[in-house]
């Protein structure tokens, strides 16, 4: 008995095959849409399947301009503050550093909704912090770097800048960017007398000081010495000397006095790096510990103030050094295997520029003046 009545039709077996065909094709391919559709990884609308996002973007240094593609967009860095006001020539990161992608450097703030991280020199932002730091309404992501190449006795109103910075940038080897005024680096491995020219050293001690304060370590550690032992000033109140003739001038004498103009940790500045050992003079240290001094330094490439008990003392360690040509040399042995070198703006941008092409994490620094001071 039927429960339903059929249509009739001249090869009823024929359309039920199709239909079933049909129905079982349709199956298929509504199952391998789903396994496609969960196996395949969740992506934004219009981002091919075989296309990732890049995690280091190769762009290069310069105006801010056509740089990188499409697929590679610049990382871009944003300079809010030329350092002391004064604008500097900008490198490619690639030849001052080899092995690292350039960075697209620029100064123009228009850009600061477009860049990755922001350098903020703490000097030019330090009298009115809240009017001078970038808006705080940052990107998403925008990572803010905090760079100062002063010492803490010289910088301004740090706690103001707490809270607002992801990673710091300074002379101090414990910052997240180390850009040191100087450092040593393998040599050409020439005898010492065939890098000091002993005969052109007529003249003993130099000083170049552009920060005269009566009250400070310094300067009345000068005094004392000279109490005991002739030194030739240069600087403001004193003797003039170009900048350009400067270091011709100071290859004459034999000893430097690199007398910081105050003491903190790692505090060793182009006192040191350019106007002593630049200048293949033998330097005088006042600053922070010998063993401080020793993390950058051979421990017979220099003469700290505290290796002797008083100035007089170290007078009488300079004349008589003075006297012995092969003591006098012994301090330049470190110069057969090791050279000095100095830093540049450019380079501590670029060194910025590797740092953050590195390291993508977005962390905060809870307090800038507890860190530094």
């Amino acid at each position: 008995m039927e429960s339903f009545p059929r249509a009739k039709s001249p090869c009823p077996w024929r359309h039920s095959l199709s239909g079933m065909l049909v129905q079982l094709l349709l199956a298929v391919c509504f199952f391998s849409y789903l396994r496609v559709s969960k196996d395949s990884p969740a992506r934004s609308p219009g981002t091919p399947a075989t296309t990732s996002v890049p995690t280091t973007p190769k762009v290069s240094t310069g105006p801010a301009s056509t740089v990188g593609s499409p697929a590679h967009p610049p990382l871009l860095i944003l300079l809010w503050t030329w350092p002391f006001h004064t604008p500097v020539a900008l490198s490619r990161c690639s030849e001052m550093l080899p092995g690292t992608a350039d960075c697209q450097l620029t100064a123009n703030r228009s850009l600061y909704p477009q860049a990755d991280a922001v350098i903020v020199h703490h000097r030019e932002v330090s009298s009115w912090p809240k009017a001078q730091l970038p808006p705080n309404l940052r990107p998403p992501g925008q990572r803010w770097v905090w760079f100062s190449m002063e010492s803490p006795s010289h910088c301004q109103q740090l706690p103001a800048m707490d809270g607002y910075f992801n990673l710091t940038m300074s002379y101090r080897s414990d910052s997240d960017i180390f850009t040191p005024y100087g450092w040593l680096e393998l040599g050409p491995g020439l005898p010492v007398e065939a890098q000091v020219n002993l005969s052109a050293k007529t003249e003993l001690v130099a000083w170049v000081v552009s920060n005269w304060r009566a009250n400070s370590a310094r300067v009345q550690y000068f005094q004392k010495l000279q109490a005991h032992l002739h030194v030739d000033v240069f600087g403001g109140g004193h003797k003039p000397l170009p900048r350009d003739t400067m270091l011709e001038r100071l290859t004459r004498y034999k000893f430097y006095l690199a007398f910081e103009n105050s003491v903190h940790p790692d505090y060793i500045t182009e006192k040191l790096w350019r106007n002593a050992l630049q200048a293949s003079a033998v330097p005088v240290v006042l600053g922070p510990s010998r063993r401080n001094y020793e993390r950058f330094l051979p421990p017979d490439a220099f003469i700290h103030v505290n290796d002797f008990p008083s100035p007089r003392h170290l007078a009488q360690h300079l004349q008589a050094l003075d006297r012995d040509h092969a003591r006098y040399l012994s301090y330049f042995r470190w110069r057969q295997t090791l050279q000095p070198h100095t830093s540049s703006w450019a380079l501590a941008f670029c060194k910025a520029c590797r740092r953050l092409q590195q390291d993508h994490r977005y962390q905060t620094v809870p307090s800038i003046a507890s860190w530094f001071t």
